[in-house]
């Protein structure tokens, strides 16, 4: 799709999230079986993030941006190990937004109305008119399409964790249990400069990292929700009437592609 952003934008950003907020060092080693109440900050971030890895399936929620003049965005997703997700994506500031949904080889994408506008000016329009209310539908190694589909990986995502986990600098404290939601947590905090970084970890069960919080005096200012983990990805995915197969598209030689 000539012009568009939809395989950069939004998985650079959640990648930018993701390593912004893994990448400071508050989780990473390996497991240990004491009780949480006795355990260090670290080796409570050890065990986190050896939880994390472990975890075939999740729901990410994250909202915000990084800071240095980036734009607030979010994502809501499902995702597992076999590159399977649902959810949405939001580019923010009325940029776009586009409704995910990935089973196996097949992708169905639904930007809106400022997605098609915002993020593909030279025949965005035209797009929308020939899909209506109608998803897009395209095989997920499309190459237009793969930076965005790596993100419905949570290989992916496991791999930014483990890739970013040894760097240590700042210093790592580990804070008093909390509530949240329902959920008992013990809060690690990490400063590095003039940044601040949260990872709340349930201390019961197992010890997933449930909430990351990162905050900067240059704008930083982003919040990550980890749950559903082991839960599958819902298999319903869009009927055929109400999904357009891209290679039909792309067979018009009028199409804007």
């Amino acid at each position: 799709m000539t012009g568009s952003h939809l395989g950069t934008r939004p998985a650079a950003w959640a990648a930018a999230i993701l390593i912004g907020v893994t990448g400071t060092g508050a989780l990473g080693g390996v497991a240990h079986a004491e009780d949480i109440d006795h355990l260090t900050a670290q080796q409570i971030a050890d065990r986190s993030r050896d939880a994390l890895l472990g975890a075939d399936s999740l729901h990410v929620t994250s909202r915000g941006d990084l800071g240095k003049g980036g734009r607030p965005m979010s994502l809501d997703l499902t995702l597992d190990r076999h590159g399977n997700c649902n959810g949405s994506v939001d580019l923010g500031r009325s940029q776009g937004s586009v409704l995910i949904v990935k089973r196996g080889d097949d992708v169905w994408l639904k930007p809106d109305a400022d997605f098609w506008k915002n993020q593909v000016p030279n025949g965005g329009s035209a797009f929308a008119a020939i899909l209506g209310d109608r998803y897009l539908k395209a095989p997920a190694d499309n190459p237009r399409l793969r930076t965005l589909t790596k993100t419905c990986d949570l290989n992916t995502f496991q791999k930014l964790v483990s890739d970013n986990a040894n760097d240590d600098t700042g210093t790592l404290n580990k804070g008093r249990k909390t509530t949240l939601g329902k959920q008992s947590v013990v809060p690690l905090t990490r400063i590095r400069g003039n940044t601040t970084l949260t990872v709340d970890v349930a201390a019961t069960g197992k010890p997933y990292p449930l909430r990351l919080t990162l905050h900067g005096d240059n704008g930083a200012d982003a919040v990550v929700n980890l749950s559903a983990f082991d839960e599958p990805v819902p298999r319903t995915t869009p009927a055929r009437d109400e999904s357009f197969d891209v290679s039909a598209l792309l067979s018009r030689s009028s199409s804007p592609v």
